[in-house]
């Protein structure tokens, strides 16, 4: 499935499931990150771009 995402021009597709993979990653070995208050700020302006179902 990889490859085909990949030869068919869909390498953005890729690097974002590579980063949501690494995220799954990381979550599992951080019990809860150390947010700063600009890293917050970041998180919740770059959400509203997120589509919600």
């Amino acid at each position: 499935m990889l490859t085909q995402l990949a030869g068919d021009g869909g390498a953005k597709d890729v690097e974002l499931l590579v980063l949501r993979h690494q995220v799954a990653v990381l979550r599992r070995q951080v019990r809860r990150p150390d947010l700063q208050p600009a890293d917050r700020v970041v998180l919740a302006a770059l959400s509203r771009f997120l589509l919600r179902p």
